[in-house]
């Protein structure tokens, strides 16, 4: 095997009569030792920006050239148009002072990952195209298979060889949805002796009401009559979660009106309150009609190669597909989805191409992985880099305790919460995401659930005016809700007391009316 020669005597520098080289080896040094010099300067301040930034529509056109320039500039000018520019009007999603939705971590070994995969800029979408870039991938989804205590019928290869289960890194979980729910419609279409799609009018999909939107979304860019999206409400006896019973009872409705269950989306740990769908039970429902059952754990499911939260993931055995994000809570930067199946074919029957020009012996074979045929598109990211990079630097004890420690963060928030009789916790916390608000009192200035609503808009309005912290809002049982998500890579114990304090200062305020 050849190895990359890093001397630098091994490179020329060409002058300027040779011509435009924009990867010329000793501009590549120069402007990544730059950017990196940035991105740690970066990490250093963030804490003391402000985490929204006080930005109007359009004021980058302004700021910076409506129209693209004719001539280079030196790249030094870029970035000084980047700091000056484009660094105020961002969200700093890595301050340790945000706490909205959900987080977006990242760690160095992600972020160096992402850079060499960018630098290499292969493009993986057969395993010939790049037969690292392939097993690299195949390699860190069965690596975090291992990590989750997912069954052997979702990996790739277990200890018997190739299995028939396997996964794929997609951008987002929409992605996830929209390429499992063709798979699941045409399962159903060639199950019910449909003829081509004739039969899609009759197909119907489940989900809780506390499934993420881009369900719903995606049912409709898959074909599905919206008429039959069930949406299933959830309530405070069950925190939330999706009622098996009443999942049964909608499902049997549609099969005596002559509908196909074909799909049914159960999720660990919902957007707007952590919500725990119960994934056994949920999918012991869709045996009965054999419906596809996918699990979306995109934020939680990094949580779950903690052994005291893997208890969410029982009965995943039973399940047809499960999507997890590392770029939410695992330490890997956008973009980065890990989806399972256990059967891979379902997959790719529905998604697979094969043009002349992309036909090779390898792929002919029927040993390789080719990931086109697991996704919408046909180019993909070399994405499987940082992932392993980030499981093989940190192993899986460092990330249990980078897990534990945003836990023990959200019950320290929690407990805080719960003991200041201006506040309650709306529902029970799950993971790292407490949902409270300020509650109304009998003869005090909220005293009716209108009041409360009212004041707790205003509370996250002044809050994230501040600059010093960043919060979301929902609405759970018709109630206006704060949501503090704990997990930004950068969080320690003092901001979140600080953000405690300053959540403290502010109700009090509006208590006495001050502006």
């Amino acid at each position: 095997m050849g190895s990359l020669d890093t001397n630098p005597t091994a490179f020329s520098a060409f002058g300027d009569d040779a011509g435009f080289q924009p990867l010329n080896p000793e501009d590549v040094r120069a402007y990544l030792h730059k950017a990196v010099d940035f991105v740690s300067d970066y990490y250093k301040s963030v804490e003391s920006l402000p985490v929204l930034p006080d930005v109007k529509p359009g004021y980058l056109q302004k700021e910076l050239r409506a129209a693209p320039p004719t001539s280079s500039a030196p790249f030094d000018v870029t970035m000084k148009e980047l700091r000056n520019s484009v660094v105020p009007g961002m969200t700093h999603w890595a301050s340790p002072n945000f706490f909205a939705f959900f987080p977006s971590t990242n760690s160095a070994a992600a972020i160096a990952g992402d850079l060499i995969a960018s630098a290499m800029n292969t493009v993986g979408f057969t395993w010939q195209a790049s037969p690292a870039a392939t097993e690299m991938e195949v390699l860190a989804l069965d690596w975090l298979a291992q990590l989750l205590r997912l069954p052997t019928s979702f990996m790739n290869f277990t200890s018997s060889g190739r299995g028939t289960g396997g996964g794929v890194i997609l951008g987002t979980t929409s992605e996830a949805m929209l390429v499992t729910l063709v798979a699941a419609r045409d399962a159903a279409l060639r199950r019910s002796g449909s003829d081509g799609v004739a039969g899609i009018t009759r197909l119907t999909v489940y989900a809780a009401d506390q499934t993420h939107s881009t369900f719903f979304k995606a049912c409709r860019l898959a074909g599905f009559d919206p008429a039959n999206i069930r949406s299933i409400p959830t309530g405070a006896e069950t925190d939330y979660g999706l009622d098996p019973a009443r999942l049964l009872e909608m499902m049997q409705a549609d099969v005596d009106a002559g509908l196909v269950p074909t799909y049914i989306c159960a999720t660990v740990g919902t957007t707007s309150s952590n919500a725990v769908d119960p994934v056994g039970a949920v999918a012991d429902v869709a045996a009965l009609f054999n419906a596809w059952v996918h699990v979306d754990a995109a934020y939680a499911g990094s949580a779950c190669i903690c052994p005291e939260f893997r208890h969410h993931l029982n009965g995943v055995e039973k399940v047809d597909s499960i999507s997890m994000s590392p770029h939410k809570w695992l330490l890997t930067c956008l973009d980065c989805t890990c989806l399972y199946v256990r059967d891979t074919h379902r997959l790719t029957d529905s998604l697979e191409t094969n043009p002349e020009y992309l036909k090779n012996d390898a792929s002919e074979s029927g040993t390789v992985t080719d990931l086109k045929d697991m996704q919408v598109g046909v180019g993909r990211r070399f994405r499987g880099l940082k992932l392993w990079m980030v499981m093989r630097t940190y192993g899986a004890a460092k990330l249990q305790e980078h897990i534990r420690s945003d836990v023990a963060m959200a019950k320290m928030f929690e407990e805080s919460v719960r003991q200041d009789d201006r506040f309650e916790v709306v529902v029970p916390r799950n993971f790292a995401l407490v949902c409270f608000r300020i509650k109304p009192s009998s003869g005090g200035a909220i005293s009716t659930e209108e009041d409360a609503d009212e004041a707790n808009r205003e509370l996250m309005e002044r809050l994230n005016r501040t600059g010093k912290a960043y919060l979301a809002h929902t609405v759970v049982g018709g109630k206006f809700v704060l949501r503090f998500a704990v997990g930004s890579s950068l969080q320690e114990e003092r901001h979140v007391r600080s953000a405690w304090e300053l959540i403290q200062k502010t109700t009090e305020e509006i208590m006495r009316g001050d502006n």
